[in-house]
C-alpha cells in the first residue's frame, strides 16, 4: 500500500495547507480514490460532506443545493471552513462552469468552503477541468494498483499478479476462475465502457468501439497498424475512427497505444501503435485459457509477462515524469524505450523462447541509451522488475 499512502499524505498536506485549490482525484475504476477519501476524513480535524453524485441527480442543480447546504454548516456550526467532497461528479453535464462559479464567488467572499472532486475517468478532464477550471485545481491521478500493493494486501504470487492483475476488488473470486471472469468482464470492462466512455462521449458505432477494445486487449504488447485492424473489424469505418476509439479507452484506463520512439515529435503521433492494457487483468478474463492453462503455455505466458511489465511501465509513468514508447525497424524491435528530459532507457523483455534480434544493438548506436536493460532470460528476473519503482531507472 506505499503507493497509496504516498496518494494520502499528498492529499493530506494540500487540504491542510488550505491554498483554494480544489482537489480533483482521477483514475480507473476500483484502484482506491474513495478509499483513500475515507482515509483522508479519519486523519483531518476539517468537518466534511461526502456526496456520491450520480446516485442523487443529473442536473447543476443539485451541486448548487449540496454547495449551499455546506455553505450553511460553516455559518451555523461557527467553523472557519468545511470539506465538500463530490464523487463521480462527472455524470453531471456541465457541472465544471457551476463549480467554477460557485468557487470564484466563494473565493470572492472569503468563504472558506474547500472541496475535492473524484472522477472515475480521465474522460472528466478532457470535458471539465481545462475549460471550466484553470488554474483553479490540483490534480492527483491514481493508476491501477502495482505488484507491492497486491501482494501487500493479498498475498499474492508474481505470478498471480501477472495473470489476475491490478484490480483489489476482485481478489476475492480468483479461487474460482470462471466467477472471477465474469466479475471483470461485468464490473469493471462493461461498466467502465458504458458508464465512464459512452455516456460522457458521443460515440457513433459503440459495437466498433467494443470490438477495437477487444482487438487491442488481444494485440497486448504486440505491434498492430490501425490499417491492419481495418481488415479484421465490422463496420471499421476509417483509421481515425479507430484511433479515436483508442484514445477513449486510453484516457478511460483501460488500454493504450505506444508510439515509436524517435527524436523528431511528429514522426511519432504517425507510427502504428503497440497495443498495450493498463491492467493485465482485461486480458485473462477475454482469455479462453485459465491460470494453469497459460503458463503451460510458454508463447501465451510470454506475453502475460511482457504486458505485466508494460502496464508496471504506464501505470508509474505519471509519478516518475517518464514517457514510454516502443522501436522498431525492420524486424529490430526494442521492446519499451522510457525517456525522461535527455535520458533514454531501452528495455528488452525476454522469456525463454523468445529469439533473440539485434534490435538493442541497432537502437544502442542509433541513440546512444542512457541504459540498456534485459528482463527475463539471462537477465533481470521479471519478478524483480514488477518489485521496482520504475523511477530508480533515471537515478
Amino acid at each position: 500500500m506505499e503507493y497509496r499512502r504516498k496518494q494520502l499524505d499528498i492529499l493530506t498536506e494540500r487540504i491542510n495547507q488550505n491554498k483554494r485549490f480544489i482537489q480533483v482525484l482521477t483514475g480507473p475504476r476500483q484502484v482506491g480514490k474513495t478509499t483513500i477519501i475515507k482515509q483522508l476524513c479519519k486523519s483531518i480535524d476539517t468537518p466534511y460532506t461526502y456526496l456520491i453524485a450520480e446516485n442523487n441527480a443529473n442536473s447543476t442543480t443539485w451541486i448548487i443545493q449540496q454547495w449551499e447546504a455546506a455553505r450553511l454548516k460553516i455559518n451555523v456550526s461557527n467553523t472557519t471552513s468545511h470539506l465538500l467532497i463530490i464523487d463521480e461528479i462527472q455524470k453531471i453535464s456541465n457541472w465544471s462552469e457551476t463549480v467554477k462559479q460557485l468557487w470564484d464567488t466563494d473565493t470572492f467572499n472569503e468563504l472558506n468552503l474547500e472541496v475535492i472532486l473524484l472522477g472515475s475517468s480521465g474522460l472528466m478532464l478532457q470535458q471539465g477541468l481545462n475549460e471550466s477550471l484553470a488554474g483553479r485545481f490540483e490534480l492527483l491521478k491514481i493508476p491501477h494498483w502495482c505488484f507491492n500493493e497486491m501482494n501487500e494486501c493479498f498475498g499474492i504470487t508474481h505470478e498471480q499478479y501477472a495473470w489476475f492483475g491490478g484490480y483489489p476488488g476482485s481478489m476475492a473470486f480468483i479461487k474460482n476462475e470462471k466467477r472471477w471472469k465474469e466479475y471483470v468482464k461485468a464490473a469493471l470492462i462493461e461498466t467502465t465502457i458504458s458508464k465512464d466512455v459512452l455516456m460522457l462521449t458521443t460515440i457513433h458505432k459503440p459495437a466498433l468501439l467494443k470490438q477495437v477494445f477487444d482487438m487491442g486487449v488481444h494485440y497486448s504488447s504486440k505491434i498492430l497498424s490501425y490499417t491492419k485492424m481495418l481488415g479484421q473489424l465490422q463496420d471499421a469505418g476509417n483509421t481515425v475512427t479507430i484511433a479515436h476509439y483508442l484514445n477513449l479507452l486510453d484516457v478511460a484506463g483501460l488500454l493504450t497505444g505506444l508510439q515509436k520512439f524517435y527524436n523528431e515529435a511528429h514522426r511519432k503521433r504517425s507510427s502504428s501503435p503497440k497495443w498495450q492494457v493498463k491492467n493485465t487483468a482485461l486480458c485473462s478474463a477475454l482469455s479462453d485459457e485459465n491460470f494453469k492453462q497459460i503458463t503451460s503455455n510458454l508463447v501465451g505466458w510470454g506475453q502475460v509477462i511482457e504486458s505485466a511489465i508494460g502496464a508496471h511501465l504506464i501505470n508509474m509513468a505519471d509519478e516518475g515524469g517518464y514517457d514510454v514508447f516502443y522501436w522498431r525497424h525492420n524486424n529490430e524491435e526494442v521492446d519499451y524505450v522510457l525517456k525522461k528530459g535527455e535520458k533514454v532507457i531501452a528495455i528488452e523483455v525476454k522469456s525463454g523462447i523468445t529469439k533473440f534480434t539485434k534490435g538493442m544493438d541497432t537502437f544502442r548506436k542509433e541513440y546512444n541509451p542512457t541504459k540498456i536493460l534485459l528482463v527475463g532470460t539471462s537477465g533481470l528476473l521479471w519478478q524483480d522488475f514488477l518489485e521496482m519503482d520504475s523511477v530508480i531507472l533515471f537515478e
